[in-house]
């Protein structure tokens, strides 16, 4: 007579990572929602527990705090973000010179500051700033993403089409003239950019302004006389 083999154990102590981190990732979705459709303030860690049927425990070992948790959302964003963003690069490697590959990339900027989730993100982490330590160090000295952004302009200017000293104001000149009007409106709760045809007009406009400025066109051959 054939033993029954015996059952497989079940599993004791702490999951393996790959359980962990889809644990985590659960819990960072699970947030990711609630935050966006009702905002910081109105969500709480319980509410998370209950919306990815995870304890409590589980989530405070993981995030001490929702602050913690809020900021491993921002985290996850930026990560998707920044992989967007070198697609995007290196798909726009063969548009021809520096200037074109900057002006397809300052256009992507505008397509994902418009997104729903970012725009729930961003008008939370507005609002939140002091609360979440968004007020510390100069975001510029350590971000990746705006990095990119500053060595596409640094290449424009050594191909000499912009000019300017600092690539990096020129870099921030170009993402307030182009993305941070249409995101606030966004983060107002308007509809102004919300159509791929509403954001080309805009971004033609602010493009060419970015380009040439509002200066009135001198003609040929004119002096600027000293004020």
């Amino acid at each position: 007579m054939m033993k029954e083999s015996s059952p497989t154990k079940a599993r004791v102590g702490r999951p393996p990572k790959e359980d962990a981190a889809e644990t985590s990732n659960r819990i960072i979705d699970t947030a990711a929602q609630l935050f966006a459709a009702q905002g910081f303030a109105a969500t709480s860690i319980e509410q998370v527990a209950s919306a990815c049927s995870a304890g409590k425990d589980t989530i405070y070992r993981r995030f001490p705090s929702k602050a913690a948790l809020f900021a491993a959302v921002v985290e996850r964003m930026r990560t998707r973000t920044l992989d967007g963003l070198e697609a995007e690069i290196d798909s726009a490697g063969g548009d021809g010179d520096a200037l074109s590959r900057l002006k397809r990339v300052a256009r992507w900027f505008l397509t994902v500051n418009l997104e729903p989730d970012m725009i729930a993100l961003n008008r939370i982490a507005l609002s939140e700033a002091i609360l979440l330590g968004e007020d510390r160090g100069d975001p510029w000295e350590s971000d990746p993403i705006t990095e990119r952004l500053v060595a596409l302009v640094a290449a424009a200017q050594w191909d000499g089409m912009l000019g300017g000293d600092d690539p990096r104001v020129i870099a921030a000149h170009l993402l307030h003239s182009i993305v941070f009007g249409p995101s606030n409106d966004a983060m107002l709760g308007r509809a102004t950019y919300a159509s791929t045809e509403a954001q080309d007009r805009f971004f033609d406009q602010a493009w060419t302004l970015f380009l040439h400025g509002a200066g009135r066109p001198q003609p040929a051959g004119a002096r600027l006389e000293a004020v």
